[in-house]
């Protein structure tokens, strides 16, 4: 690691303290969106920007076998039918993958009030407002819906998610694991562990955990994507191409590939990469 310092080692080794700390707040803060999406897209631009990359697009399966829609015309559907329970989660969601959690927060608090025994509202409202930044109200609507007897693990999924943007990952990971006993082989579980040590840099376990998720009911090619993110994370360019090429076009792989490289760049983040 080359610094740009005139300090001696004791003041080298702060620097490379500093440095170790502020490429996990920003890895942290890249994988953050994707915790929410369960099996998670990942959208991501060519330009390493301070802004995380897109959220996950889990709002593309409705209700009916319905296949993917856009944001648009989910909109035209919500303004038709605001009460439509189906229709909310799903434009919820949507609102939350391009960046609109109030947004999310409104529709869906209208909805609570019409579905107040409903149990997936208030989990998709807490998903909405974990994105916004509202842990400690996550929490608590999460610990409303959760029944100590027979806890749902989607509801645990969300709690666990929400735990890990808030740094207590310990804590995220033994939710994590309680929801992989009530719904073993979920993908998704098993996703959001793989990048919760992905998120403390334990980069050599998140890739054993996504490398499970892969194999498992559920799994998608966004599931991949993210194996693919972890994998260049630690360097190995060749393998996360060939991961990204199975799932998208030339042009977003490379862009992908692109991002990597430039997170890889900034502030001396080669150190992410584990030798061995």
């Amino acid at each position: 690691m080359i610094y740009c310092f005139g300090v001696g080692g004791a003041g080298k080794s702060a620097v490379r303290r500093e440095s170790n700390v502020s490429q996990l707040r920003r890895l942290s803060w890249i994988l953050r969106p994707l915790l929410l999406a369960g099996v998670a897209a990942m959208a991501l631009s060519a330009c390493a920007s301070n802004r995380a990359p897109a959220g996950g697009s889990d709002y593309t399966a409705l209700a009916g076998g319905k296949g993917q829609v856009s944001l648009a015309e989910l909109t035209e559907r919500y303004r038709r039918n605001p009460r439509d329970r189906a229709v909310v989660i799903q434009y919820a969601s949507a609102l939350r993958a391009v960046g609109q959690p109030e947004q999310a927060i409104a529709a869906l608090e209208q909805a609570m009030l019409a579905y107040p025994d409903d149990k997936a509202i208030p989990i998709a409202y807490a998903k909405a407002l974990t994105a916004a930044g509202r842990f400690d109200q996550s929490l608590t609507v999460i610990g409303n819906v959760l029944r100590p007897d027979a806890p749902d693990w989607n509801a645990l999924l969300v709690q666990g998610a929400t735990l890990d943007q808030m740094g207590r990952h310990e804590e995220a990971r033994r939710i994590y694991a309680q929801a992989a006993i009530i719904a073993p082989g979920e993908a998704s579980i098993e996703t959001n562990l793989g990048l919760s040590y992905a998120m403390t840099n334990d980069l050599g376990r998140a890739e054993q955990h996504l490398r499970r998720a892969v194999q498992m009911r559920g799994a998608s090619a966004q599931t991949r994507q993210n194996l693919a993110l972890v994998v260049g994370l630690q360097g190995r360019f060749s393998e996360a191409r060939a991961l990204y090429a199975a799932e998208l076009p030339t042009q977003q792989v490379e862009s992908n590939m692109a991002y990597i490289r430039a997170l890889l760049t900034q502030q001396n983040r080669w150190d992410l990469i584990e030798k061995s």
